[in-house]
């Protein structure tokens, strides 16, 4: 028989918290422990499966609201689960309208992608992930050639799967990329990130502010802007993703990973095959890998047969890094750790 526990974290008075499951979807499970000062509700469960399928429902009014989304999925070889249903919200994440920041010439337009249910279930803290190009991340009508990244289908699906933690997305639209995303430019840049945007990103919204939180994701010379602010600023993101970047063009990174001392990191990079910077990935990776970093583990190298350099490409292939750098299991082991645990044995099998 196999045992899990779901904790269920939700900000209610006067309301009842039960699951359904797989188990029996007309009989609900009621709770084994209520902290209403914590807002907890603890859930045990006991099957011969080796996984489950669950929903939390709120009863309020005697009335049932079953929470918005995809069921939840709990494998049965972790020991728990830690949740943030919500109830009334939409399925799908809020874009906000254009912002800015800083101020005068230096002042930068952002959108900031919000996971569903952010509103309503206060307690949840997010994993953020700031993106280049910013104008090709959400909207057709604001992109290069009308294609899009398609960030906000494919967050939505990967929470559905119950794969990754949800993530606040953070698109800065640039100015002049050409030189902001090259050496010298990426020093003033990048610079303007940490300093400015970050602190009020982090201010403003419900952050996971530590560096193993914090993710940098572009494409082509994004790529090498995001490796180029991880590498300088190791304090602040702990993840890197580039996709398809121009390493060699007008950027000083190989020569500094190879003469500076290792930073704590992981990293994601993919290319098309042939062209799309196909042989100055490889380099980049092989490089990385004998500075010491691991494959599979802080390195992740891919290449994609016949791919093109293009938004409609990237779009395809978004759920990898994304998947890399923020996999539930992985938020998982944190947890254990500072709670004093050790990590799981087989981390893949674990989520919360």
């Amino acid at each position: 028989m196999n045992s899990i526990e779901i904790r269920v974290r939700y900000p209610y008075k006067g309301a009842q918290m039960v699951i359904f499951s797989e188990l029996n979807w007309e009989e609900p499970i009621h709770p084994v422990e209520v902290n209403e000062e914590k807002h907890l509700t603890l859930f045990r469960v006991e099957t011969e499966k080796t996984f489950l399928y669950y929903k939390p429902c709120l009863i309020l009014d005697d009335q049932r609201h079953f929470c918005r989304g995809a069921n939840y999925l709990a494998i049965m070889a972790a020991d728990e689960y830690e949740i943030f249903p919500h109830f009334f919200e939409k399925s799908v994440g809020t874009i906000t309208d254009i912002m800015t920041f800083g101020e005068g010439e230096a002042a930068r337009s952002v959108r900031i992608y919000l996971p569903p249910g952010y509103e309503e279930n206060t307690l949840k803290r997010y994993p953020v992930c700031y993106m280049h190009d910013g104008h090709n991340l959400f909207f057709p009508e604001e992109a290069f050639s009308g294609q899009t990244w398609e960030v906000t289908r494919t967050l939505t699906l990967l929470d559905n799967m119950n794969v990754i933690d949800p993530v606040i997305v953070v698109a800065i639209y640039p100015k002049d990329r050409m030189h902001e995303y090259t050496h010298p430019g990426y020093q003033d840049y990048g610079k303007f990130i940490v300093e400015v945007i970050k602190p009020q990103v982090d201010e403003h919204f419900r952050t996971l502010t530590e560096p193993r939180f914090t993710a940098v994701m572009g494409s082509s010379l994004g790529g090498v802007v995001s490796l180029y602010m991880a590498w300088e600023y190791p304090q602040v993101f702990g993840k890197a993703a580039c996709l398809s970047s121009t390493f060699t063009w007008k950027d000083d990174l190989m020569t500094r990973i190879r003469d500076e001392d290792k930073r704590d990191l992981k990293i994601y990079m993919d290319s098309g095959w042939p062209g799309d910077n196909f042989e100055v990935s490889r380099a980049m990776f092989d490089l990385l890998q004998r500075q010491g970093y691991e494959v599979n583990q802080d390195v992740m190298y891919l290449a994609f047969p016949e791919a093109a350099h293009g938004e409609n490409d990237w779009a395809t292939r978004i759920h990898i890094p994304f998947q890399f750098l923020f996999a539930r299991y992985a938020e998982n082991d944190i947890r254990r750790l500072r709670a004093g645990k050790q990590p799981a044995k087989n981390p893949q099998s674990v989520s919360i």
